[in-house]
């Protein structure tokens, strides 16, 4: 058991430390109401404070109505979990992976359910979560940039402001990965042969306003060479083109490598990271800046909700997220986040990305208006 904030966690029920008596309330009410002078006879600071009471009673009659749906959270129904990618893919999975262990923190008959709304560069999930009924039973993960980056580039449906950050879980570079029987075995080659023949290669992306997206549009700010991009509707796609040889250099999540889950480490290859450092879980692979290209693009990867859910549901997400994510079960089961971990709080994370709006408001100038997906 946990207490956050005068709410106890992992019971039947979350309950204030004040219990409204809704009898008592409109008791009150009607006495005010019933003692009202008239208006000639009513004293000067009575008019004054007449409207005050009637304020403070009026908002805590609106949250002794919503105690009733908000006593049975999470237990009475099922929490939807809006993921802005196909099932199968980086995000889905960190989703998956950690929902039952926020079940397991949350307790009693807590519980939920994935829903997949693909699209649009994560436009589609986004909206999904800001304009869901802020009850506590819609969460959602965003991504960043993607969640910074499409308002930047088009008018659209959300602003970051619709949404409460509740945690960030991961904070996952990104990686230059090709065939494992590929020619190009470096970063360093591949953008020699651009440079000879620009247009040549052809890169692939999780679509417009992705970190790989965005990281292939630093990497050609910084090098001076242009690739012949390709954009996927997801990391499943990327690869199977990357492995049917239809596609010759992928750009997906470090925590998307197949040999972190434990696959086949012959099927893809990593030459780059595109981090400050190596990859501890990757030791063997060069950043790319090792290669001569100073580029840093990460895809960070956490929950959030609609601005005007309590707080007090807030809390309890954001305190079962934090004790789930350092969870050695769960760690152990997720080898593909494990090495790519990084919680913050909601406030924190908020905090933190003032800095990676900076960099995308610089990459999101050079695009034209409305050059996002619909």
């Amino acid at each position: 058991m946990r207490e956050r904030g005068g709410a106890v966690l992992g019971t039947s029920r979350i309950k204030s430390e004040n219990d409204y008596d809704l009898t008592q309330i409109i008791r009150l009410w009607d006495i005010i109401r019933s003692r009202n002078l008239p208006l000639r006879k009513r004293p000067i600071r009575r008019m004054i404070m007449r409207p005050t009471i009637h304020a403070v009673l009026g908002a805590t009659l609106s949250f002794a109505l919503c105690q009733p749906a908000l006593a049975a959270w999470p237990e009475d129904r099922p929490i939807e979990v809006i993921v802005g990618f196909p099932a199968g893919g980086g995000t889905d999975i960190m989703a998956r992976k950690l929902i039952p262990f926020m079940e397991k923190r949350l307790g009693g008959k807590a519980r939920f359910i994935v829903l997949n709304k693909p699209g649009a560069a994560g436009e589609i999930s986004t909206t999904a979560i800001a304009r869901a009924e802020p009850d506590g039973y819609t969460i959602g993960v965003v991504n960043v940039p993607s969640f910074l980056f499409v308002p930047m580039t088009k008018k659209s449906q959300y602003s970051p402001d619709d949404v409460r950050l509740v945690a960030r879980v991961v904070d996952d570079p990104t990686v230059v990965v090709v065939r494992a029987d590929s020619k190009l075995s470096n970063l360093k080659d591949i953008v020699e042969a651009l440079r000879a023949k620009p247009g040549s290669i052809t890169f692939g992306h999780n679509g417009v306003g992705s970190n790989g997206h965005l990281a292939l549009r630093l990497m050609a700010d910084a090098t001076k060479v242009q690739a012949n991009e390709v954009p996927y509707r997801g990391t499943a796609a990327q690869k199977t083109d990357l492995l049917g040889g239809h596609l010759e250099v992928g750009l997906i999540s470090a925590g998307e490598v197949a040999e972190l889950h434990g696959g086949a480490k012959g099927d893809l290859k990593v030459i780059a990271i595109l981090a400050k450092s190596r990859l501890p879980a990757l030791p063997g692979v060069p950043t790319a800046e090792e290669a001569g290209v100073p580029v840093v693009m990460s895809s960070e990867r956490g929950f959030a909700v609609a601005k005007s859910v309590p707080d007090m549901v807030v809390r309890a997400l954001e305190a079962a997220i934090a004790d789930s994510v350092r969870d050695p079960e769960f760690i152990a089961s997720s080898p593909g986040d494990a090495p790519v971990l990084s919680y913050a709080s909601g406030s924190q994370w908020k905090e933190s990305l003032s800095e990676n709006a900076k960099v995308l408001r610089a990459i999101a100038d050079t695009l034209p208006k409305d050059s996002l997906p619909k």
